[in-house]
C-alpha cells in the first residue's frame, strides 16, 4: 500500500501541480494521521488484541487510499490530503499491532525474528515499487492503481490475521498502566533512536524518486527504479539480520549500518554517473534496514509491557515522518533536493551515538 503511493509521487505532484514545499506538506498529512493514532494504539491493542487491531487498521487504510485516489483523479489537493490523513490513522494502528504480535512470536521462539518480519514489509514494498515503476512506464492512472491497492490491502490482512497467536495467549497479555511507559528513560531513549532511524528511512521513501527526477534529470520510471533498489537492499539485509544481530549484538550492527547508509546517501547526492547514483540507494537501503526492527525488538524486550512501550516508541519515531517531509521540502526549495538530503547525515550520527540503548537489559538477580 505504501509503495503504491510513494512510487507515483512524481505523477501525483504533477497532477496536483505542487512544488517541493507543497508536496512536503502533503506528505505531512500521512504522518500526522499516524501520530494521532499511535499513542492510542497500545490501549486499543490491550483491549481488542493485535488481530482485531490489524484488521481494523486495514479497513481504515483502504478507505483512506480510496479518498486519495478520488483526490488525485479530481486534481483536488484537499481531498488527497484528507485521504492521506485517514490512511495514516489506520497505518499507525496496524503498525503497532503488527510489531506487538511480532514481538510476542519472537519471545515465544526465543530468537531474533523482527528483522525477518520487517523483511516481509520490505518485500511488499519492493513489489509495490516495481508495480509503480511499470504503471508509470505504461501511464496507468494513479487513481486506478490506488483503488486496486485498497482492495488488496484489506483482503490480504483479513487472511493474514487468521495466523496470529490466539486471543488471551500469555505472550500477548499486557500489564497496566498503559501510559506509565511514557515515564521510562530507556523507552524514551529507544524512541529517540527509532526517530533517527525513521528519518533515515523515511526521507528515502519520500524523496528518493524526486531526487532522481529533479536532481539528476532521470525519468519517472528510473526514479521509481531507484526506490525499488532501496527497498530491495532493505529486504535482503533484513532477511539476514537475525544472525548478524545474534553474532555482533544490536549496538555494533546499528553503528555499522549508519556508516553504510552515509556512504549511500553521499553517492546519491554527489555522484554524477547514473550507475554510481543508483548504487547509492542500495547502500542507503542496506544501512537503513535494521534500525526500525531493532528498535521495536528493544522496546518489546519485556513481553507484558510490549504494547505500551511499542506504542510509545512508535509515537516518538513517527515524529520523523511528521517533520521530515516538510523539512526536506523546504530545504529543497531553498537549496535543491540533493543538498536537502544531506540533513540525513545528522540523523545517522545520532544513530551511532544512541545505539547503546538498544542493548538487551540484563535480568535482575533473584
Amino acid at each position: 500500500a505504501f509503495a503504491s503511493w510513494i512510487s507515483r509521487l512524481p505523477a501525483v505532484r504533477d497532477a496536483l501541480e505542487l512544488d517541493s514545499g507543497a508536496l512536503g506538506l502533503l506528505l505531512l498529512c500521512l504522518a500526522a494521521g499516524a501520530v494521532v493514532s499511535l499513542p492510542l494504539s497500545g490501549a486499543v491493542i490491550a483491549r481488542v488484541g493485535p488481530a482485531s487491531s490489524v484488521l481494523g487498521g486495514a479497513a481504515v487504510v483502504s478507505a483512506g487510499l480510496l479518498a486519495v485516489a478520488a483526490g488525485v483523479a479530481a486534481a483536488s489537493t484537499p481531498i488527497a490530503a484528507f485521504g492521506l490523513l485517514v490512511t495514516g490513522l489506520g497505518t499507525g494502528l496496524w503498525d503497532v499491532a503488527m510489531n506487538v504480535e511480532g514481538a510476542a512470536v519472537e519471545q515465544r521462539l526465543g530468537r531474533s525474528l523482527m528483522p525477518r518480519l520487517h523483511a516481509a514489509f520490505s518485500i511488499g514494498t519492493v513489489a509495490g515499487a516495481l508495480i509503480g515503476a511499470a504503471a508509470a512506464a505504461l501511464s496507468v492512472p494513479v487513481a486506478a492503481q490506488l483503488v486496486a491497492t485498497a482492495g488488496v490491502a484489506v483482503s490480504t490482512m483479513a487472511v493474514a490475521v487468521r495466523s496470529f497467536l490466539p486471543a488471551g495467549s500469555p505472550a500477548v497479555e499486557v500489564s497496566p498502566p498503559i501510559w506509565a511507559a511514557w515515564r521510562e528513560r530507556r523507552t524514551l531513549a529507544i524512541g529517540l533512536l527509532v526517530l533517527c532511524c525513521a528519518l533515515v528511512e523515511g526521507v528515502a521513501n519520500d524523496w528518493l524518486t524526486i531526487a532522481l527526477v529533479d536532481g539528476h534529470g532521470a525519468s519517472p520510471a528510473v526514479g521509481a527504479l531507484a526506490f525499488g533498489l532501496f527497498v530491495t537492499a532493505m529486504t535482503a539485509v533484513r532477511l539476514v539480520g537475525g544472525p548478524l544481530l545474534a553474532r555482533h549484538g544490536r549496538p555494533a550492527v546499528l553503528r555499522a549500518s549508519a556508516a553504510l547508509a552515509a556512504v549511500g546517501l553521499l553517492l546519491v547526492t554527489t555522484a554524477d554517473a547514473l550507475p554510481l547514483v543508483l548504487a547509492g540507494p542500495l547502500l542507503w537501503g542496506a544501512g537503513a534496514a535494521l534500525g526500525f526492527p531493532v528498535g521495536m525488538s528493544a522496546a518489546a524486550d519485556e513481553p507484558a509491557r510490549a504494547p505500551a512501550r511499542v506504542s510509545v516508541v512508535s509515537s516518538i519515531g513517527y515524529t520523523a515522518f511528521l517533520g521530515g517531509p516538510p523539512l526536506v521540502g523546504f530545504l529543497a526549495q531553498a537549496h535543491g533536493i540533493l543538498q536537502a538530503l544531506l540533513v540525513v547525515l545528522v540523523a545517522l550520527g545520532a544513530v551511532g551515538a544512541l545505539a547503546t540503548v538498544s542493548r538487551q537489559p540484563v535480568p535482575a538477580a533473584r
